[in-house]
């Protein structure tokens, strides 16, 4: 007769389903997803970078002409092709038409062909990258040519910001500081109600928007900023980051983060333009960077900053889109969804009683 094992027999082989049973309640499952989430989302951030700044190309950049056709000329050419890329080149009748278009931001430099050689307008207020590019390749092609070529910026950077950086890092600031506000008053405020948290939202958005730009203007004199228009900008940047975690914090829980962390900081912020001007993002990253919160932020801040007479309502379009729909997804799941809400933990037996309550 077969000898009978008890269900408490150590030497019983474990099923297919118990041992999922045993991993899916191990204390060590929530440290090992954790582990495995922030290893690929660092792959990803590292990745995303490297592809958008470390060695940037040129992609067809907008160029204005003036003077004369200079198209299928060897100078054009021959610029292309030490570029690697295509000049998008764009007929003006005049030189002042061809300036209005560059401080619209719709081109990024002025070629203009002259009886003594050629002239080079480059920007570097509309994208520091694209009139380095330009203006360290223009002169080499002249040289090479022996044509003589004249470089001039007309819309220089502040001498303490000759990169133009002070603009990328504003919005990253903003941006980051935005959703983890957000983060935080989901852990340390769970008792707030869906309207007092928007407001609380909008009050952190309001004085880090003030911080921001004190500091990069009053404390440490880096850039110049127009006050009060870069103030609204960075709260409302803020605000729509902290709103978008917010959205998906009520439906994704404690891996809202993720999907949070992609969206601004693994796509948004390399394709803002903010460090490296769109002709010279991937052609993929340039045409979406326009349509997401940082790239929006980084577009109204340099307008609002170097071009306060040709600014474009499209970023402040994109950050409002942004910004009503997460605030519209948190309200309605939060409505419809009523046990989704987080409450305070309740308190432990006897926490904060004392004499008085009756207790010996």
């Amino acid at each position: 007769m077969a000898e009978h094992r008890s269900p408490a027999d150590p030497h019983r082989q474990p099923t297919p389903q118990g041992r999922r049973s045993r991993l899916a309640s191990s204390r060590f499952l929530p440290a090992v997803v954790i582990s495995l989430v922030v290893a690929a989302l660092a792959g990803l951030f590292v990745g995303a970078y490297a592809w958008a700044m470390a060695n940037p190309v040129p992609h067809r950049i907008p160029v204005a002409v003036t003077g004369g056709s200079v198209k299928g000329e060897r100078f054009v050419s021959a610029l292309e092709d030490t570029l690697s890329t295509s000049l998008a080149l764009h007929p003006y009748s005049d030189y002042g038409t061809a300036r209005a278009a560059v401080d619209a931001q719709r081109e990024f430099a002025i070629l203009q062909r002259r009886p003594t050689g050629v002239e080079v307008d480059v920007a570097s207020a509309a994208g520091a990258s694209v009139a380095r590019v330009l203006g360290q390749g223009a002169p080499v092609v002249g040289r090479a040519l022996g044509i003589p070529v004249q470089v001039r910026d007309v819309k220089p950077l502040p001498v303490t910001d000759p990169q133009g950086l002070a603009v990328f890092y504003i919005t990253l600031g903003s941006t980051i500081l935005g959703f983890v506000g957000a983060i935080q008053l989901g852990v340390h405020a769970l008792a707030l109600r869906p309207a007092e948290r928007i407001a609380v939202t909008a009050g952190y958005a309001v004085l880090g928007g003030l911080s921001i730009c004190a500091m990069s203007d009053w404390v440490l004199g880096v850039v110049r900023l127009p006050f009060p228009e870069s103030w609204g900008i960075c709260a409302l940047t803020m605000f729509t980051a902290g709103m978008i975690f917010t959205a998906f914090h009520t439906f994704l829980g404690r891996w809202a983060l993720v999907p949070t962390w992609v969206l601004l900081v693994i796509l948004g912020n390399p394709s803002s333009g903010g460090a490296v001007a769109w002709p010279l993002l991937p052609p993929a990253l340039g045409l979406v960077g326009r349509f997401l919160p940082p790239g929006a932020s980084v577009s109204a801040q340099r307008n609002a900053i170097y071009f306060p007479h040709h600014q474009h309502i499209e970023p402040y379009v994109v950050l409002a889109a942004w910004c009503l729909a997460a605030t519209s997804v948190f309200l309605v799941w939060r409505a419809r969804h009523p046990g989704s809400r987080e409450k305070a933990p309740a308190p432990a037996p006897g926490a904060g009683r004392g004499p008085s309550d009756g207790v010996p």
